[in-house]
Parts: C-alpha cells; structure tokens; sequence
C-alpha cells in the first residue's frame, strides 16, 4: 500500500453516487473537497462516521469543502444508506477499488485473526488545484469530522 502523502497530486476520478450520477474529481476544481473512504456502508463504525459528518455539514459548507465518501460498495447499497440515515452529502461506489488503489488505500487489513484485502478508513482533504493537502488516517469513527475540521 502506498498511501497519497501532502504534496501529491489527487488522482482524477468519476464515480456513479447514490442517485447513479457520475461525480467527477475534475469537476469540483476551484472547491476543497474531502475524500473520505470507508469499508462499508451501514456498518457500526461507517455510520457513526458518516453521521459526524452529516451533523457538520453546515460547517464544511461554510469553509467551502465539499464532502465524498467512497466505497466498494455498489450504488443500491448506498441509496439505501443514505436514505436510512439521512446523509446529506456524496457517497460514491468504487466496487473495483481503483480509486481506492490509486490514493493507496486498498491493502492487506486483518480483523479477528483473519488477513484480507480491503479499503483502509483515510481521508484526504484536497485542495482547489486537486493537491492533497493533508491526510487523516489517525482518528476514532465517532471523532472523524471533528478532527477533519481542526485541520481546515
């Protein structure tokens, strides 16, 4: 796994979210963007992390960052998400991982004695010319967008 650092270049991306609409990287240039990716969708920890940031959202719009959080999760799955918690913000599928292999997230992860690939819980706040301008990958799920927030 080799892991996006500040400095680097985001790679591009366009994604299907909830509603099956392609959101590109490109087109939200000229706006801060936090890339947020998570394992998987209405699980404990990704719903107590996608809730923080549901409640701040008025926050990161008012500092002009705008929200993604990609999974390998396919577009039904995140329809169904965001209408059960009310997530007020761009969740993105990702099920080939390619966006997750190109920031350096997808890799070898262990959970209750087993090893397996997935999607490691970083997060990139990209700037308006679509650097990277700081990487989270040292925080609790449920303390995620308030650590996002000192940052910017």
């Amino acid at each position: 796994m080799n892991t996006l650092k500040a400095g680097d270049n985001a790679p591009s991306f366009e994604l299907k979210n909830q509603n099956d609409e392609t959101v590109s990287l490109t087109g939200l240039q000229g706006k801060k963007v936090l890339v947020y990716f998570y394992p998987k969708a209405s699980t404990p920890g990704c719903t107590v992390q996608a809730k923080g940031l549901r409640d701040s959202m008025q926050t990161f719009i008012d500092k002009g960052v705008e929200v993604l959080g990609i999974s390998p999760d396919p577009v039904k799955r995140l329809a169904k998400f965001v209408e059960k918690e009310s997530l007020n913000f761009n969740l993105l599928s990702d099920e080939d991982h390619a966006i997750a292999d190109a920031f350096g997230v997808w890799g070898l992860k262990k959970f209750m004695g087993k090893e397996y690939d997935g999607i490691h819980r970083i997060s990139f706040l990209i700037d308006e010319n679509g650097k990277v301008e700081e990487v989270f990958n040292k925080f609790k799920t449920k303390d995620h967008h308030e650590v996002v927030l000192a940052a910017i």
